[in-house]
């Protein structure tokens, strides 16, 4: 190989001179983003060439500005044609703005909280059993048993003027649901169910929920639970939740099968030294596959668990990074899992 700056890279030093790092170049590639100019046929090894250090440092800076992948292939496509690029930009500005202004209305609930801290507020929210149920159910398989971390075995119930929102996470994973709010008396409240009293509510045609304080009430047609929130802030799920607006459908059915029937990588998690099984998904041209070459890790069971939780029938699927969680949506009923992905 030539030394000066005309040689070929190889990934090492693309990763170097590009602000990618070698796992960041592998997704890349094998998402059919930025291919090497060659591989050795025998040792698997990538050679870049000095133009494409410029397009990695393209997509090396639109990852920093957090474009998802679907906007990143967008602009390298439209990349000699300054006013698609234009509009591809301020496309995602305006995702950011929308982002900023969240941010700032979040922080004015922290003022708000801070002038109300010694009221004891009640609030309660009616929705329909049915809706609750499939929320929970969406949820319920990530709700953590760390006794080290409390808040997370619990489901988080997070109700604003709009929407009801359920949330679970034990780190690793995460699953959201929204369930249709029937009535609405009180101020916006975020509260986390311990799992024990979320897995008593029995079916009913609706069910209120209040949180005055610490204290909890269901009423579930004749039959009610009391109990106490836990305590702790709950993780702020919002900033996990994916914002790329093309998703690639799958169906649940042959992707769960075809995790079930993939060869299995074992791996021992830290810190606790517990071992569990990875399956890699990777981009293709025909969408999302179970591969064994570059591609996004998790977790084996959690997935499997996901897809389950997503129901029948058609499912959306975000892989968006090696360092980017898994994102698999279901539409009907609507909800999210949030996978962490695996270091091979």
């Amino acid at each position: 190989m030539e030394s000066s700056n005309g040689a070929v890279r190889t990934i090492g030093r693309m990763a170097r001179e590009s602000g990618l790092s070698v796992s960041a170049l592998r997704f890349y590639d094998g998402a059919g983003v930025l291919i090497p100019a060659t591989v050795d046929p025998d040792s698997g090894y990538r050679y870049y060439t000095p133009d494409q250090v410029v397009l990695a440092r393209l997509v090396a800076s639109l990852r920093r500005v957090g474009m998802p992948l679907a906007g990143i292939r967008e602009v390298l496509a439209h990349r000699n044609d300054p006013a698609a690029v234009d509009e591809l930009l301020d496309r995602h500005l305006r995702r950011l703005e929308q982002g900023l202004a969240d941010a700032r209305t979040e922080l004015s609930s922290v003022r708000s909280l801070i002038a109300q801290e010694e009221l004891v507020l009640s609030t309660t929210v009616t929705v329909r059993g049915a809706d609750l149920a499939a929320a929970l159910r969406a949820v319920r398989f990530a709700v953590g048993s760390d006794p080290e971390l409390p808040v997370l075995s619990g489901v988080l119930l997070d109700v604003t003027p709009d929407a009801l929102t359920l949330v679970a996470t034990d780190r690793y994973r995460l699953a959201a649901a929204p369930a249709p709010v029937v009535a609405l008396d009180g101020p916006p409240v975020a509260a986390v169910l311990p799992a024990a009293l979320v897995d008593r509510i029995p079916p009913a045609e609706t069910v209120s929920i209040t949180v005055t304080g610490d204290a909890l009430r269901v009423e579930a047609g004749e039959e009610v639970l009391e109990g106490e929130v836990i305590p702790e802030r709950f993780p702020d799920y919002r900033r996990l939740l994916p914002t790329d607006d093309r998703p690639v459908p799958v169906d649940r059915s042959a992707l769960r099968a075809a995790v079930a029937a993939a060869p299995t990588r074992r791996m021992r998690r830290e810190p606790d030294g517990a071992e569990y099984e990875v399956t890699v998904l990777g981009n293709g041209p025909d969408g999302i596959r179970v591969t064994d070459g570059p591609g996004v890790a998790v977790n084996r069971e959690f997935l499997l668990e996901a897809l389950d939780a997503g129901g029948d029938g058609q499912l959306l699927l975000t892989l968006d990074g090696p360092i980017t969680p898994l994102a698999i949506t279901a539409e009907s009923p609507r909800s999210v899992s949030l996978l962490m992905p695996v270091r091979l």
